[in-house]
Protein backbone atom coordinates (compact mmCIF):
# COMPACT_ATOMS: atom_id res chain seq x y z
CA UNK A 1 0.00 0.00 0.00
CA UNK A 2 3.21 2.17 -0.06
CA UNK A 3 4.58 4.90 1.92
CA UNK A 4 2.64 7.22 4.02
CA UNK A 5 1.85 10.48 2.45
CA UNK A 6 3.94 13.43 3.23
CA UNK A 7 3.05 16.40 5.72
CA UNK A 8 1.21 19.50 4.74
CA UNK A 9 -1.01 22.66 4.89
CA UNK A 10 -4.62 21.11 5.22
CA UNK A 11 -6.31 20.98 2.02
CA UNK A 12 -9.89 23.32 1.02
CA UNK A 13 -12.71 20.56 0.47
CA UNK A 14 -13.88 22.54 -2.84
CA UNK A 15 -10.54 21.61 -4.22
CA UNK A 16 -9.56 25.44 -4.73
CA UNK A 17 -6.53 26.74 -5.52
CA UNK A 18 -4.81 29.54 -3.60
CA UNK A 19 -5.93 32.93 -4.91
CA UNK A 20 -2.44 34.39 -5.09
CA UNK A 21 -1.66 31.70 -7.39
CA UNK A 22 -0.20 32.77 -10.82
CA UNK A 23 -0.96 30.33 -13.58
CA UNK A 24 1.50 31.10 -16.83
CA UNK A 25 -0.81 29.88 -19.42
CA UNK A 26 2.26 29.33 -21.86
CA UNK A 27 3.63 26.37 -19.45
CA UNK A 28 2.39 22.96 -20.77
CA UNK A 29 0.08 21.38 -18.80
CA UNK A 30 0.21 17.03 -18.14
CA UNK A 31 -2.16 14.57 -16.85
CA UNK A 32 -1.26 11.44 -14.59
CA UNK A 33 -4.32 9.42 -14.29
CA UNK A 34 -3.35 7.04 -11.17
CA UNK A 35 -4.68 3.07 -11.53
CA UNK A 36 -4.01 1.64 -7.83
CA UNK A 37 -4.89 -2.19 -9.10
CA UNK A 38 -2.47 -5.10 -8.72
CA UNK A 39 -3.36 -8.87 -9.17
CA UNK A 40 -0.34 -9.49 -6.58
CA UNK A 41 2.06 -7.59 -4.45
CA UNK A 42 5.84 -7.29 -5.98
CA UNK A 43 8.09 -7.85 -3.10
CA UNK A 44 10.32 -4.39 -4.13
CA UNK A 45 7.03 -1.95 -4.80
CA UNK A 46 6.86 1.00 -2.73
CA UNK A 47 3.96 2.47 -4.83
CA UNK A 48 0.39 3.66 -3.80
CA UNK A 49 -1.36 0.04 -4.80
CA UNK A 50 -3.63 -2.36 -3.75
CA UNK A 51 -4.41 -6.48 -4.40
CA UNK A 52 -8.20 -7.37 -4.42
CA UNK A 53 -7.97 -8.31 -0.32
CA UNK A 54 -6.81 -4.71 0.06
CA UNK A 55 -9.63 -2.80 -1.49
CA UNK A 56 -11.94 -2.53 1.65
CA UNK A 57 -15.28 -1.03 0.40
CA UNK A 58 -13.61 0.03 -2.97
CA UNK A 59 -14.42 -1.30 -6.18
CA UNK A 60 -12.32 -1.71 -9.23
CA UNK A 61 -15.43 -1.73 -11.56
CA UNK A 62 -16.67 1.96 -10.41
CA UNK A 63 -13.19 3.57 -10.64
CA UNK A 64 -13.29 4.83 -13.83
CA UNK A 65 -16.60 7.07 -13.03
CA UNK A 66 -14.52 8.31 -9.86
CA UNK A 67 -11.78 9.47 -11.67
CA UNK A 68 -14.16 11.34 -13.94
CA UNK A 69 -15.45 13.02 -11.15
CA UNK A 70 -12.66 14.14 -9.93
CA UNK A 71 -12.18 15.60 -13.84
CA UNK A 72 -14.78 17.45 -13.58
CA UNK A 73 -13.94 18.95 -10.28
CA UNK A 74 -10.68 20.00 -11.61
CA UNK A 75 -11.94 21.74 -14.23
CA UNK A 76 -14.43 23.81 -12.14
CA UNK A 77 -11.16 24.78 -10.28
CA UNK A 78 -8.95 25.35 -13.25
CA UNK A 79 -11.48 27.00 -15.00
CA UNK A 80 -12.27 29.56 -11.56
CA UNK A 81 -8.44 30.80 -12.29
CA UNK A 82 -8.07 31.57 -16.42
CA UNK A 83 -8.27 29.99 -19.97
CA UNK A 84 -8.08 26.28 -19.41
CA UNK A 85 -5.20 24.72 -21.19
CA UNK A 86 -5.01 21.45 -23.51
CA UNK A 87 -3.75 18.47 -21.79
CA UNK A 88 0.06 17.97 -23.89
CA UNK A 89 0.94 14.77 -22.15
CA UNK A 90 -1.38 11.81 -20.45
CA UNK A 91 -0.16 9.38 -18.50
CA UNK A 92 -1.82 5.99 -17.37
CA UNK A 93 0.34 4.68 -14.53
CA UNK A 94 -0.26 2.32 -11.27
CA UNK A 95 -0.19 -0.47 -10.39
CA UNK A 96 -1.31 -2.01 -13.80
CA UNK A 97 -3.54 0.16 -15.25
CA UNK A 98 -4.43 -2.53 -17.92
CA UNK A 99 -6.27 -4.79 -15.34
CA UNK A 100 -9.13 -2.14 -15.96
CA UNK A 101 -11.07 -2.79 -19.16
CA UNK A 102 -9.54 -1.04 -21.82
CA UNK A 103 -13.64 0.64 -22.15
CA UNK A 104 -12.49 2.38 -18.98
CA UNK A 105 -9.08 3.45 -19.96
CA UNK A 106 -10.63 4.66 -22.80
CA UNK A 107 -13.32 7.01 -20.77
CA UNK A 108 -11.27 8.23 -19.04
CA UNK A 109 -9.05 9.58 -21.31
CA UNK A 110 -12.20 10.85 -23.07
CA UNK A 111 -13.01 12.67 -19.57
CA UNK A 112 -9.58 14.68 -20.14
CA UNK A 113 -10.67 15.03 -23.75
CA UNK A 114 -13.51 16.71 -23.05
CA UNK A 115 -12.45 18.72 -20.22
CA UNK A 116 -9.29 19.94 -21.62
CA UNK A 117 -8.80 19.36 -24.92
CA UNK A 118 -5.98 17.62 -25.83
CA UNK A 119 -2.78 19.20 -27.77
CA UNK A 120 -2.52 18.39 -31.60
CA UNK A 121 0.45 16.24 -30.56
CA UNK A 122 -0.31 15.20 -27.22
CA UNK A 123 1.69 12.00 -25.95
CA UNK A 124 -0.85 9.52 -24.54
CA UNK A 125 0.68 6.82 -22.35
CA UNK A 126 -0.42 3.39 -20.79
CA UNK A 127 2.09 1.36 -18.69
CA UNK A 128 1.45 -2.60 -18.69
CA UNK A 129 1.98 -5.71 -17.62
CA UNK A 130 3.40 -7.73 -20.48
CA UNK A 131 0.42 -10.73 -19.39
CA UNK A 132 -2.35 -8.32 -19.66
CA UNK A 133 -1.26 -6.82 -23.30
CA UNK A 134 -3.57 -8.52 -25.65
CA UNK A 135 -4.02 -7.25 -29.88
CA UNK A 136 -7.70 -6.70 -29.03
CA UNK A 137 -6.45 -4.15 -25.88
CA UNK A 138 -3.81 -2.71 -27.96
CA UNK A 139 -6.25 -1.91 -31.10
CA UNK A 140 -8.80 -0.52 -28.19
CA UNK A 141 -6.14 1.65 -26.57
CA UNK A 142 -4.78 2.80 -29.75
CA UNK A 143 -8.80 3.66 -31.40
CA UNK A 144 -8.86 5.62 -28.06
CA UNK A 145 -6.13 8.00 -28.93
CA UNK A 146 -3.25 6.43 -26.50
CA UNK A 147 0.05 6.92 -28.54
CA UNK A 148 2.17 4.87 -25.90
CA UNK A 149 2.78 1.40 -24.49
CA UNK A 150 5.30 1.05 -21.83
CA UNK A 151 5.88 -2.46 -20.88
CA UNK A 152 7.09 -3.91 -17.47
CA UNK A 153 9.42 -6.11 -18.74
CA UNK A 154 11.60 -5.70 -15.58
CA UNK A 155 14.03 -9.18 -17.21
CA UNK A 156 14.49 -11.68 -19.02
CA UNK A 157 15.80 -14.21 -16.60
CA UNK A 158 13.04 -16.14 -14.90
CA UNK A 159 14.80 -16.66 -11.70
CA UNK A 160 15.43 -12.25 -11.50
CA UNK A 161 11.92 -12.31 -11.90
CA UNK A 162 11.09 -14.75 -9.21
CA UNK A 163 13.33 -12.60 -6.95
CA UNK A 164 11.00 -9.25 -7.77
CA UNK A 165 7.95 -11.33 -7.67
CA UNK A 166 6.99 -10.82 -11.29
CA UNK A 167 4.62 -13.69 -12.29
CA UNK A 168 4.96 -13.14 -15.98
CA UNK A 169 6.64 -14.98 -18.63
CA UNK A 170 9.23 -13.52 -20.07
CA UNK A 171 8.25 -14.81 -23.55
CA UNK A 172 4.94 -12.69 -23.03
CA UNK A 173 6.83 -9.68 -23.73
CA UNK A 174 7.85 -10.28 -27.05
CA UNK A 175 4.26 -11.16 -27.57
CA UNK A 176 3.19 -7.89 -25.84
CA UNK A 177 5.53 -5.88 -27.75
CA UNK A 178 3.97 -7.49 -31.62
CA UNK A 179 0.56 -6.32 -30.08
CA UNK A 180 1.34 -2.67 -29.36
CA UNK A 181 3.22 -2.68 -32.89
CA UNK A 182 0.44 -3.75 -34.43
CA UNK A 183 -2.17 -1.62 -33.43
CA UNK A 184 0.10 1.27 -34.13
CA UNK A 185 1.54 2.77 -30.58
CA UNK A 186 4.85 3.41 -29.72
CA UNK A 187 6.87 0.94 -26.92
CA UNK A 188 8.97 1.65 -23.72
CA UNK A 189 10.06 -1.23 -21.83
CA UNK A 190 10.93 -1.06 -18.35
CA UNK A 191 13.86 -3.07 -16.31
CA UNK A 192 15.76 -3.10 -12.98
CA UNK A 193 18.52 -4.40 -11.91
CA UNK A 194 20.26 -5.32 -8.98
CA UNK A 195 17.72 -7.91 -7.64
CA UNK A 196 19.33 -10.26 -5.47
CA UNK A 197 20.57 -13.31 -6.93
CA UNK A 198 20.64 -11.39 -10.62
CA UNK A 199 24.81 -11.14 -12.11
CA UNK A 200 26.47 -9.02 -14.57
CA UNK A 201 25.57 -11.81 -17.06
CA UNK A 202 21.86 -11.94 -16.24
CA UNK A 203 21.57 -8.57 -16.56
CA UNK A 204 23.77 -8.24 -20.20
CA UNK A 205 21.05 -10.98 -20.65
CA UNK A 206 18.02 -8.86 -20.19
CA UNK A 207 19.25 -5.75 -22.03
CA UNK A 208 20.25 -7.84 -24.92
CA UNK A 209 16.66 -9.35 -24.68
CA UNK A 210 14.81 -5.91 -24.62
CA UNK A 211 16.93 -4.35 -27.87
CA UNK A 212 16.09 -7.13 -29.59
CA UNK A 213 12.55 -6.05 -28.92
CA UNK A 214 13.50 -3.22 -30.99
CA UNK A 215 11.81 -0.59 -28.69
CA UNK A 216 11.06 2.82 -29.16
CA UNK A 217 12.38 3.57 -25.42
CA UNK A 218 14.14 1.57 -22.08
CA UNK A 219 13.93 3.03 -19.02
CA UNK A 220 16.62 0.87 -16.36
CA UNK A 221 16.37 1.62 -12.84
CA UNK A 222 18.11 0.71 -10.03
CA UNK A 223 16.65 -1.38 -7.37
CA UNK A 224 16.12 0.22 -4.17
CA UNK A 225 15.26 -0.95 -1.02
CA UNK A 226 11.98 0.98 0.43
CA UNK A 227 11.73 0.74 4.18
CA UNK A 228 8.40 -1.19 5.11
CA UNK A 229 8.00 -3.53 1.85
CA UNK A 230 8.54 -7.20 1.81
CA UNK A 231 11.99 -7.42 0.61
CA UNK A 232 13.42 -4.96 2.77
CA UNK A 233 12.31 -7.30 5.65
CA UNK A 234 13.86 -10.30 3.96
CA UNK A 235 16.90 -8.35 3.72
CA UNK A 236 16.80 -7.12 7.33
CA UNK A 237 16.15 -11.18 8.34
CA UNK A 238 19.48 -12.22 6.40
CA UNK A 239 16.94 -13.96 4.17
CA UNK A 240 18.63 -12.27 1.07
CA UNK A 241 21.36 -10.23 0.07
CA UNK A 242 21.19 -6.63 0.00
CA UNK A 243 21.97 -4.89 -3.58
CA UNK A 244 25.57 -4.78 -4.22
CA UNK A 245 26.77 -0.88 -4.77
CA UNK A 246 29.55 -1.77 -7.14
CA UNK A 247 27.42 -4.10 -8.83
CA UNK A 248 24.87 -1.92 -9.74
CA UNK A 249 27.53 0.89 -10.94
CA UNK A 250 28.74 -1.94 -13.07
CA UNK A 251 24.76 -2.59 -14.54
CA UNK A 252 24.77 0.68 -14.99
CA UNK A 253 27.96 1.17 -17.24
CA UNK A 254 26.71 -2.02 -19.34
CA UNK A 255 23.25 -0.81 -20.16
CA UNK A 256 24.46 2.48 -21.13
CA UNK A 257 27.10 0.95 -23.48
CA UNK A 258 25.15 -1.90 -25.08
CA UNK A 259 22.31 1.32 -25.40
CA UNK A 260 24.40 3.19 -27.08
CA UNK A 261 25.88 0.68 -29.57
CA UNK A 262 22.02 0.19 -30.42
CA UNK A 263 21.41 3.42 -31.41
CA UNK A 264 19.73 4.63 -28.34
CA UNK A 265 20.77 8.08 -26.52
CA UNK A 266 21.10 8.26 -23.34
CA UNK A 267 18.65 11.86 -21.98
CA UNK A 268 17.77 10.94 -18.50
CA UNK A 269 20.09 9.11 -16.20
CA UNK A 270 17.73 5.92 -16.20
CA UNK A 271 16.28 7.20 -19.67
CA UNK A 272 17.31 6.19 -23.40
CA UNK A 273 15.24 6.62 -26.66
CA UNK A 274 16.19 6.08 -30.24
CA UNK A 275 15.55 9.93 -31.51
CA UNK A 276 14.05 12.50 -29.58
CA UNK A 277 10.53 12.18 -30.60
CA UNK A 278 10.43 9.15 -28.75
CA UNK A 279 11.49 10.68 -25.23
CA UNK A 280 8.71 10.44 -22.52
CA UNK A 281 7.71 13.87 -22.89
CA UNK A 282 5.33 13.97 -19.74
CA UNK A 283 8.31 12.81 -17.35
CA UNK A 284 10.45 15.20 -19.05
CA UNK A 285 7.52 17.49 -17.35
CA UNK A 286 8.09 15.95 -14.30
CA UNK A 287 11.94 16.75 -14.21
CA UNK A 288 11.66 20.61 -16.16
CA UNK A 289 9.00 21.70 -13.34
CA UNK A 290 5.96 22.11 -15.43
CA UNK A 291 1.96 21.52 -14.30
CA UNK A 292 0.07 18.61 -13.86
CA UNK A 293 -2.98 17.64 -11.93
CA UNK A 294 -2.76 14.15 -10.48
CA UNK A 295 -5.77 12.14 -10.21
CA UNK A 296 -6.50 9.13 -8.21
CA UNK A 297 -5.83 7.66 -4.65
CA UNK A 298 -2.22 8.81 -3.39
CA UNK A 299 -1.70 10.64 -7.18
CA UNK A 300 0.48 14.21 -6.62
CA UNK A 301 -0.69 17.19 -8.31
CA UNK A 302 1.76 20.84 -9.19
CA UNK A 303 0.82 23.64 -10.73
CA UNK A 304 2.53 27.62 -10.71
CA UNK A 305 4.21 25.92 -7.32
CA UNK A 306 1.77 24.91 -5.34
CA UNK A 307 1.44 21.19 -4.68
CA UNK A 308 -1.30 18.65 -3.79
CA UNK A 309 -1.60 15.05 -2.97
CA UNK A 310 -4.99 12.92 -2.47
CA UNK A 311 -6.20 10.13 -0.12
CA UNK A 312 -4.34 7.24 -0.10
CA UNK A 313 -7.05 4.32 -0.35
CA UNK A 314 -9.42 4.05 -3.19
CA UNK A 315 -12.01 3.79 -0.22
CA UNK A 316 -11.53 7.35 1.02
CA UNK A 317 -10.91 8.48 -2.45
CA UNK A 318 -14.42 7.57 -3.31
CA UNK A 319 -15.87 8.48 -0.46
CA UNK A 320 -14.48 12.21 -0.49
CA UNK A 321 -16.13 12.65 -4.28
CA UNK A 322 -19.25 10.69 -4.29
CA UNK A 323 -19.74 13.64 -1.44
CA UNK A 324 -18.58 16.49 -3.51
CA UNK A 325 -15.63 16.81 -2.19
CA UNK A 326 -12.06 17.27 -3.36
CA UNK A 327 -9.78 14.02 -2.33
CA UNK A 328 -6.65 16.31 -1.67
CA UNK A 329 -5.43 15.07 1.54
CA UNK A 330 -2.78 18.23 2.03
CA UNK A 331 -0.84 20.62 0.32
CA UNK A 332 2.57 22.72 0.16
CA UNK A 333 3.82 25.67 -1.21
CA UNK A 334 7.88 25.03 -0.88
CA UNK A 335 9.55 28.27 -1.12
CA UNK A 336 11.97 29.75 -3.24
CA UNK A 337 15.21 27.97 -1.90
CA UNK A 338 13.25 25.00 -1.57
CA UNK A 339 12.32 25.38 -5.26
CA UNK A 340 15.77 26.00 -6.36
CA UNK A 341 17.23 23.02 -4.48
CA UNK A 342 14.65 21.02 -6.57
CA UNK A 343 15.43 22.65 -9.89
CA UNK A 344 18.86 21.65 -9.43
CA UNK A 345 18.47 18.19 -8.15
CA UNK A 346 15.89 17.46 -11.29
CA UNK A 347 17.36 19.02 -14.32
CA UNK A 348 20.97 18.11 -13.75
CA UNK A 349 19.16 14.37 -14.42
CA UNK A 350 18.48 15.30 -17.96
CA UNK A 351 21.02 15.18 -21.16
CA UNK A 352 19.94 18.96 -21.54
CA UNK A 353 21.12 19.48 -18.01
CA UNK A 354 20.58 23.26 -15.98
CA UNK A 355 22.38 26.55 -17.12
CA UNK A 356 25.58 27.77 -14.75
CA UNK A 357 23.82 30.79 -14.76
CA UNK A 358 21.13 29.63 -12.69
CA UNK A 359 22.90 28.08 -9.94
CA UNK A 360 23.93 29.97 -6.60
CA UNK A 361 27.52 31.69 -6.36
CA UNK A 362 28.91 28.32 -4.10
CA UNK A 363 27.15 26.16 -7.23
CA UNK A 364 28.92 27.93 -9.84
CA UNK A 365 32.35 28.05 -8.11
CA UNK A 366 32.00 24.34 -7.67
CA UNK A 367 31.77 23.71 -11.41
CA UNK A 368 35.35 23.46 -12.27
CA UNK A 369 36.29 20.82 -8.99
CA UNK A 370 33.41 18.57 -11.06
CA UNK A 371 34.59 18.86 -14.61
CA UNK A 372 38.48 18.03 -13.00
CA UNK A 373 36.92 15.40 -10.81
CA UNK A 374 34.81 14.43 -14.35
CA UNK A 375 31.56 14.35 -12.85
CA UNK A 376 30.21 17.03 -15.13
CA UNK A 377 31.24 17.52 -18.73
CA UNK A 378 33.77 20.25 -19.05
CA UNK A 379 32.52 20.92 -23.10
CA UNK A 380 29.00 21.70 -21.92
CA UNK A 381 30.66 23.74 -19.35
CA UNK A 382 31.88 26.06 -21.58
CA UNK A 383 28.50 26.60 -23.33
CA UNK A 384 27.26 27.59 -19.99
CA UNK A 385 24.98 24.20 -19.22
CA UNK A 386 25.44 21.81 -16.45
CA UNK A 387 25.52 18.01 -17.82
CA UNK A 388 26.51 15.45 -16.08
CA UNK A 389 29.14 12.30 -17.55
CA UNK A 390 28.44 9.05 -17.04
CA UNK A 391 30.75 8.80 -14.04
CA UNK A 392 28.32 11.80 -12.54
CA UNK A 393 25.31 9.76 -13.52
CA UNK A 394 26.09 7.37 -10.92
CA UNK A 395 27.58 10.04 -8.51
CA UNK A 396 24.42 12.02 -9.44
CA UNK A 397 23.50 12.73 -5.49
CA UNK A 398 27.02 13.54 -5.23
CA UNK A 399 26.76 16.53 -8.03
CA UNK A 400 23.52 17.78 -6.71
CA UNK A 401 25.06 18.32 -3.00
CA UNK A 402 28.10 19.81 -4.90
CA UNK A 403 25.96 22.67 -6.78
CA UNK A 404 23.70 23.32 -3.74
CA UNK A 405 25.59 23.45 -1.03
Amino acid sequence: MGSALPLGDPAPADGALSPDLGIDPAVDFGVYLHVPFCRVRCGYCDFNTYTATELRGARQDAYADEVLREIALSREVLAARGPLRAASTVFFGGGTPTLLPAGDLARMLAGVREAFALAPDAEVTVEANPDTVTPALAEELADAGVTRLSIGMQSAVPHVLAALDRTHDPAGVATAVAAARAAGLDVSVDLIYGAPGESLADWRTSVQTAIALAPDHVSAYALIIEEGTQLHRQIRRGEVPAPDDDLQADMYELVDDLLAEAGFDWYEVSNWATAPAHRSRHNLAYWRGTDWWGYGPGAHSHVAGLRWWNVKHPAAYAQRLAAGESPAAARERPDAAARRLEDVLLRSRIAEGIAVSELESEGRHAVASLIADGLIDGAAAVRGRVVLTLRGRLLADAVVRALTS
